[in-house]
């Protein structure tokens, strides 16, 4: 089966097309020829994914899906949550949103945050989401060199690594993405 993956993500398509295996062909925004600026204006995960799959869905009449993820730590009132890419600015650098989250950090001891993936999928006009949450802490200081986003400064609950220092096997595992993405192929293997 061929499902459209709204993105252009490469470290997204390559994590998401290693955990569905042969069983489908995840194609990509470039694959379709869609080189949108699709909108995300809302406040929540769910409108922002939802609101994504459907507009590759009216455009291009292909079942699709779409994810959006947030960061949310404790300490900053769930913050970057949904401006978790463009949080130090509409460059959407890594570093500089890393470097942003661990100065508002600075002498903070609470330091407990989530990763939380919402995926929206359209089949036939029908849509449902699945939900993907990690737990884990925020780190004084990056750590490892794989991964993207926020990895470096990311420790999962009950691991003594950053999301940047595992395999991405290790990572698919217990990963906000993951486990969306778990439940989503669950759903689609029914």
């Amino acid at each position: 089966m061929k499902l459209v993956f709204a993105t252009n993500n490469q470290h997204k398509l390559s994590e998401i097309q290693n955990m569905l295996g042969n069983s489908f062909q995840v194609l990509s925004l470039a694959d379709i020829k869609c080189d949108d600026e699709i909108p995300e204006d809302h406040e929540t995960l769910e409108e922002n994914a939802s609101q994504k799959a459907h507009y590759i869905y009216e455009k291009f009449g292909v079942n699709c899906f779409a994810d959006d993820t947030g960061l949310e730590v404790a300490a900053l009132n769930n913050e970057p949550g949904v401006y978790s890419a463009r949080y130090a600015g509409s460059s959407r650098s890594s570093e500089d949103n890393m470097q942003k989250v661990l100065d508002k950090l600075e002498g903070v001891d609470e330091r407990s945050a989530r990763f939380r993936t919402v995926i929206s999928l359209i089949i036939d006009g029908e849509e449902k989401q699945f939900e993907g949450i990690v737990n884990g802490d925020i780190l004084n200081e990056r750590k490892g060199k794989d991964g993207f986003g926020y990895d470096p400064i990311f420790q999962p609950v009950s691991y003594d690594v950053s999301f940047a220092e595992m395999s991405l096997s290790d990572k698919n595992k217990i990963s906000h993405r993951g486990n969306a993405v778990r439940k989503l192929v669950e759903y689609l293997l029914k």
